[in-house]
């Protein structure tokens, strides 16, 4: 405690109420990705996956039934501090009694117990349709594809997943995003760019046009610039899916690991915060391309924090992790990588941003700069350790990983 009074201290003089960001952060939800727990398999098939994504690695103790799944995350939601919410895709149905449903024909109740397991730890349930890892996903090709059937299928997908994303906002009560993301492209140049993207326009069109409360449900569209074996060309582009999500009045998607590797998220943040009332991220991190590693405390996750802080948007951003990696221990990728964006949010909340836009304001570059390079060694780690108290999380969290993966996951094959 004595070490966060002098961290306190320290940062009164920056002109910053350490106090005061603490007590931002509690209101700060995190949507935490389900799929890191086992690989992104899912439970509706038997498919590996596919879809220009991929998972490497094998290491031991991957979850492999949804009871396990469950019981990874309450381990991992132990140790992550702050508001959560649970994140889920569509392969993720639980099925019983010997039922099955393909993706055009789920419903509600095949997410029932994902419902019960997230109001008996009072969070709220984010949504993904599934458009990978299926048979029906043709040639590399779902809501854009020129077969009337397989484009039909995949509407039909889109609006189950309206529906039951607006039964686990009804039953929560929180509201639930539900984030569109299709893996549709070409791995050689196209011959026609023009025709994929029309027809993956009106395929949106007939999903939204099914009724759904927008005060429940928040449609997310997220874009992405190349996958594996769609190197060329990818239908749902920056500007495809920007442009449509202004048109059709929906919520722009950024994850940071969809761009060039030139190009950076925390420099797009502020001009989609001027057109959209809202926005949603995808925080991950790539390594040369979407290669959606752990999320770290670096340069870029800090800045993003920054950019949500400085422009006063944290209640307009929907927050999620997205990544996967089957070389780590899982449960410990999910704590470092959802602790490491709490820990960025809790960086930009300790910097005197009024007194930085001041100064640039001014055209007071230098003092702007030695600020800048002053609050790096400012005691940001006995803050983040006072936060962690509040949270009653412990700091060092893997001798509760180490000891859940000699006593449960060892044990699985």
């Amino acid at each position: 405690m004595s070490n966060y009074i002098d961290a306190k201290n320290t940062y009164a003089a920056f002109g910053v109420d350490a106090e005061q960001a603490l007590e931002r952060l509690k209101e700060v939800c995190v949507s935490v990705h389900c799929w890191q727990g086992d690989d992104v398999t899912g439970f509706d098939t038997a498919e590996a996956l596919s879809g220009g994504i991929q998972t490497t690695g094998n290491y031991p103790g991957k979850a492999r039934t949804p009871q396990e799944l469950m019981d990874d995350l309450d381990v991992a939601f132990s140790l992550i501090p702050g508001k959560k919410k649970l994140n889920l895709h569509a392969c993720y149905a639980i099925f019983e009694n010997g039922e099955r449903a393909d993706r055009n024909a789920l419903e509600p109740r095949h997410f029932a117990k994902w419902v019960e397991f997230a109001k008996a730890r009072g969070m709220g349930i984010d949504f993904n349709p599934t458009f990978f890892s299926h048979p029906m996903v043709r040639d590399n090709l779902t809501l854009s594809s020129p077969v009337d059937e397989v484009r039909k299928f995949w509407v039909e997908h889109g609006k189950a997943c309206l529906k039951i994303a607006e039964y686990f906002a009804n039953e929560t009560g929180v509201p639930s995003v539900m984030n569109i993301w299709i893996p549709d492209g070409y791995k050689d140049l196209p011959a026609d760019r023009i025709g994929p993207r029309r027809r993956f326009k009106e395929s949106l069109d007939e999903i939204l046009s099914i009724p759904y409360d927008k005060k429940k449900v928040y449609v997310t569209l997220e874009s992405k610039v190349f996958g594996i074996g769609l190197e060329s060309y990818t239908v749902g582009s920056a500007e495809f899916c920007l442009s449509y999500a202004d048109k059709a009045g929906i919520t722009p998607l950024m994850d940071n690991g969809h761009y060039h590797p030139t190009e950076l998220v925390s420099d797009k943040i502020s001009s989609l915060l001027l057109f959209h009332e809202n926005m949603a991220l995808h925080i991950t991190r790539p390594v040369r391309w979407d290669s959606d590693h752990v999320v770290l405390f670096d340069d870029e996750t800090r800045e993003i924090a920054k950019e949500l802080v400085r422009n006063d948007a944290l209640d307009r951003v929907f927050l999620a992790t997205d990544y996967f990696d089957a070389s780590i221990n899982r449960i410990s990728a999910l704590v470092t990588g959802v602790r490491n964006v709490k820990k960025a949010l809790l960086y930009a909340l300790l910097e005197p941003a009024a007194q930085l836009k001041k100064l640039q304001d001014e055209a007071n570059y230098t003092d702007m700069m030695i600020l800048q390079e002053d609050l790096k060694t400012a005691p940001f780690g006995a803050v983040w350790e006072e936060y962690l108290r509040r949270e009653q999380v412990d700091s060092a969290y893997m001798p509760a990983v180490r000891a859940y993966e000699k006593k449960i996951l060892s044990e699985r094959a």
